[in-house]
């Protein structure tokens, strides 16, 4: 095995396991073998013989327990991970569980957690039931089981095995991967994000993970599963990585990518885990939230700041006005938590300048008063040192000149200016 300063040996577990739950009332009511016959034309290969294979094989095994019997899932924790009301309510008055287990070799296809998960899913379809994935606790309907498998390309949403959970300390946010042990690669974490980066670093762990999680299963891929996998030390994140594992490959942008150094924190306790920390490479000067930020802000097209007025009349002034007659409309978006999921709303906001103003970008992060936004800029300003990627920042909203919707691909709604820009006019300074 070659160790060198520019890779790190990752560990490789000899078998990976996966369990699915069926909570249900009463007994099955067909076989596990009948309910994924019934899938047949609706599951695309190789997932569909798959499980049909791994159920006739030792591999995957098929129980039906009186719900007694096994331990009780944390509501609390269910309810953290998506878990409905009326889905907790059925769970609470099952009788059985029927459960499914698989195991297979670390490796791609990942076929424990393709199969069980496709069985788990045609069994709950028999009852009108739910799934519940232990490894996540997260509750699932049978058609989102489904439409998570591979489809007839072989393609994934990482996100529909990946989750991104995260939590608040002293200094910022801790993100941490929920989701890569499926597939035998220790989880990520990142610490000292800055805490108006809730969606948009979410974005980027999602992306350097699949990242990662390719070089990981390219490192098996021959016939024996080696005792290490060596990632490197210094992981590429780009836009198309973040919009690959959001399934929307056709709507990356051309953007620079980001480099994260990856280090190895080994758990102390036996019984928690160990992660794979992301940091800013070396020589980075500054907190890691400040690094965090600049590479947010490099990932996500539509963020560029010193954007300046054009003349009256012209595109940019067009644009300016659509924007702002939008902002009573997307605020109460905003307000009552309508915006789409895993989105961000930031604002372009004018800064005074010798050469006129300056156009700089910030993440809202409270809106309460109508005419007053509260957030963290997105940009470092040129004319103003105390505006830094990062900072907070307070808003006047007779100085917005623009506002956008992002998601882990980039501007999904707004961003008027921006578009100018990209088409090629470029802006007069006012004097």
């Amino acid at each position: 095995m070659l160790i060198t300063d520019d890779f790190l040996p990752v560990p490789v577990p000899e078998s990976l396991s996966a369990t699915y739950l069926v909570p249900m009332t009463g007994l099955p009511r067909v076989s596990a073998r009948t309910a994924v016959q019934a899938l047949a034309g609706r599951l695309a290969e190789p997932v569909f013989g798959l499980a049909k294979q791994m159920l006739d094989s030792p591999l995957m095994t098929v129980d039906t327990r009186p719900i007694a019997e096994f331990p009780a899932l944390p509501p609390d924790l269910l309810t953290a991970f998506g878990a409905t009301e009326e889905q907790l309510a059925r769970l609470a008055a099952a009788t059985h569980l029927v459960v499914v287990q698989a195991e297979y070799r670390p490796g791609w296809p990942p076929a424990h957690e393709w199969a069980a998960r496709a069985v788990a899913a045609a069994v709950a379809e028999t009852v009108d039931g739910d799934v519940v994935d232990v490894f996540a606790l997260q509750f699932l309907d049978p058609a989102t089981a489904l439409r998570s498998l591979p489809d007839s390309e072989g393609r994934i949403r990482l996100v529909d095995w990946v989750l991104v959970p995260y939590s608040s300390d002293a200094e910022g946010l801790w993100f941490t991967t929920k989701g890569l042990r499926r597939f035998g690669l220790l989880e990520l974490q990142a610490q000292g994000v800055p805490d108006h980066l809730t969606r948009a670093w979410g974005a980027v762990m999602t992306g350097a993970a699949r990242r990662l999680l390719r070089t990981w299963t390219d490192g098996l891929s021959g016939e024996e599963v080696p005792a290490f996998v060596q990632l490197p030390v210094l992981a590429t994140v780009t836009g198309h990585d973040i919009a690959v594992a959001y399934g929307n490959p056709e709507q990356h942008g051309a953007t620079a990518p980001v480099l994260l150094a990856l280090e190895l924190d080994p758990a102390t306790d036996p019984e928690a885990d160990s992660f794979l920390s992301l940091r800013p490479p070396p020589g980075h000067p500054g907190p890691a939230g400040r690094y965090f930020a600049t590479a947010c802000a490099t990932l996500f097209t539509g963020i560029q700041p010193d954007v300046r007025y054009a003349r009256t009349g012209d595109a940019m002034s067009e644009a300016i006005a659509t924007a702002r007659a939008g902002l009573g409309d997307v605020r109460a978006r905003f307000l009552a938590a309508a915006l789409p999921a895993e989105s961000q709303l930031v604002v372009k906001y004018g800064l005074p300048g010798d050469e006129g103003p300056e156009y700089v970008w910030a993440a809202v992060t409270s809106w309460e008063a109508p005419e007053r936004i509260v957030g963290a800029s997105a940009s470092d300003a040129n004319t103003d040192p105390t505006v830094r990627i990062g900072s907070p920042v307070v808003v006047e909203a007779t100085d917005v000149v623009d506002w956008a919707v992002l998601d882990g691909t980039g501007v999904v709604e707004g961003g008027w200016t921006q578009a100018v820009l990209d088409a090629g006019e470029r802006p007069h300074p006012s004097h």
